[in-house]
């Protein structure tokens, strides 16, 4: 069980780390620093629904992680509710977005907003407001458990990072660095996710 939890941690964070490269690169002068990842599968975009079905696969096996991870840890509630709402809203949320791209752009019509941009802006609203508190959670309760392990630090150290980088986002949703805000914030998600899939790869070898 612990080599499939690694398997779906680690292949839903390689997914989406090597569609969020690859969607830049099929648009010429894409530029990752100032355009978010969402702009690479927008609406009208060629070829655009390979890149959503990508996508959706990863969103899906995180989903299943954070699901299940629970499974190897002590029994703990606020361990388990953590997890699932990482799965809801970093798995789920990213099969969401990608079923429902926003508009060409990413940029809202305050006029004619269409419906699938509503729903995309929303999942990805909800997604960054809750899941760095669900790392930071995991780690404070790692900590109380007495996990001897490096995942407490690394869940405050990427939880840190993420809430962070998601004030910065937030703050000036239209500057010129909001590519490279939310690829940190999605870098340190994934970085935590890959982590900690790494230990039920190390603990399914005892």
């Amino acid at each position: 069980m612990r080599f499939i939890l690694f398997l779906l941690g680690f292949l839903g964070a390689l997914l989406f780390i090597g569609a969020s490269i690859w969607g830049g690169l099929q648009i010429e002068g894409y530029d990752p620093i100032s355009q978010f990842i969402s702009e690479s599968y927008a609406a009208g975009i060629p070829n655009a629904g390979s890149l959503q079905k990508v996508f959706m696969i990863s969103g899906l096996l995180l989903a299943s992680f954070g699901f299940l991870a629970p499974m190897g840890f002590p029994n703990s509630l606020k361990l388990k509710v953590y997890f699932v709402l990482f799965a809801l809203f970093y798995g789920v949320g990213t099969v969401v977005t990608a079923y429902f791209p926003c508009d060409l752009g990413c940029v809202l019509d305050p006029e004619n907003p269409s419906i699938s941009q509503l729903i995309h802006n929303t999942m990805g609203l909800l997604t960054y407001v809750v899941v760095p508190f669900c790392l930071l959670g995991i780690g404070v309760e790692l900590r109380k458990k007495g996990d001897t392990s490096k995942l407490p630090v690394v869940s405050l150290i990427c939880g840190s990072v993420a809430l962070a980088f998601v004030v910065f986002l937030f703050g000036n949703p239209e500057g010129p660095f909001i590519g490279l805000f939310q690829r940190i914030v999605e870098g340190s998600i994934l970085s935590w996710t890959l982590f900690c899939a790494s230990l039920f790869l190390k603990s399914s070898k005892t």
